[in-house]
């Protein structure tokens, strides 16, 4: 029986805790939110003990492993704090608020031999999954550009980050796991019209000198589009996030690929379960979030300073 805990039950940490509270050979221990009247009804509900301060949860629980859902600026000194307690740890993306907290992170996990993942959730959506299936395939040869349209209206609850570092960072991980390599070079355009950081972006990557990345994002469309393509010399592949549907298309024929569909989410949290049971190494790792953090960073000291960023 593994032994979970969740920090921060806000929208994304209360489906943590929903999604764990179903699991079979987990059992929910607790869960921690300064908010104490919204952990208290939460933990009546799933069946767990309520924590106003997650410092308190790690001394009075034993847990083996623990999702952090709390705001970025928060992620560092909890996951240290996690880490320090002998707890494996799954913190929402971004992984952290700079480079050198999620350095910080990383170096912790390794000292501590525990376990630090980060929740890049559509690694985990079915579409993607059998994206990367078809692009290892070949059947779309070689692929040179992967575009991206991540778009939607404001949601308030959004306030210590722009929609880079929100809802962009999510496609610049995809992109970069996509082509399997790293990306080295950020160009952006981005500004502020509804909110105290950017929240409109567009995102310019190169990766290996020859591989085009192009990401849309912004917080100033009235309705949700997540949709992605990637051009190969053999055919284009046409992605819905939502609907988690991917299309094929060359130059003799349309198909539909054939995608289970599932709740991201929950194949994110098993895949972590599962690490925390087997002592495999979870994916996406530390170092993988910190490299989409570096690259999200660089979008944005591009769109200020106008001008290309290395990575």
């Amino acid at each position: 029986m593994i032994r979970v805990g969740v920090v921060g039950t806000g929208y994304m940490g209360e489906n943590h805790v929903r999604i764990y509270s179903e699991m079979e050979g987990v059992k929910l221990i607790g869960i921690s939110d300064p908010n104490t009247s919204r952990v208290k009804g939460l933990a009546v509900r799933y069946g767990t003990l309520p924590f106003a301060d997650h410092k308190k949860m790690f001394e009075k629980t034993k847990l083996d492993a623990i999702s952090i859902a709390a705001p970025t600026t928060l992620h560092c000194p909890i996951v240290l704090d996690a880490l320090r307690a002998g707890v494996d740890v799954l913190v929402e993306k971004p992984i952290a608020d700079s480079v050198e907290n999620a350095t910080a992170m990383i170096e912790s996990a390794e000292e501590m031999d525990r376990h630090l993942m980060v929740g890049h959730i559509e690694r985990f959506n079915p579409a993607v999954l059998k994206l990367k299936e078809i692009i290892d395939s070949g059947t779309l040869g070689k692929v040179v550009s992967v575009s991206t349209r991540r778009v939607g209206p404001y949601n308030p609850r959004i306030r210590d980050v722009g929609v880079i570092l929100d809802i962009g960072v999510h496609d610049i991980d995809i992109i970069s796991c996509i082509y399997g390599m790293k990306i080295n070079q950020v160009y952006a355009v981005a500004g502020s019209d509804i909110h105290s950081f950017e929240d409109h972006a567009t995102i310019h990557l190169r990766l290996n000198h020859e591989y085009s990345g192009l990401v849309e994002t912004n917080w100033l469309t009235p309705h949700k589009i997540r949709k992605l393509t990637a051009v190969g010399l053999k055919g284009v592949a046409y992605l819905d996030y939502l609907d988690q549907s991917v299309e094929l298309h060359n130059d003799g024929w349309v198909q539909k690929a054939r995608v289970e569909k599932a709740e991201p989410l929950q194949k994110e949290l098993s895949h972590f379960i599962c690490c925390a049971r087997d002592g495999t190494c979870p994916m996406p790792s530390g170092e993988e979030g910190k490299h989409a953090l570096e690259v999200a960073l660089a979008a944005i000291q591009s769109y200020q300073e106008e001008k290309m960023i290395e990575i």
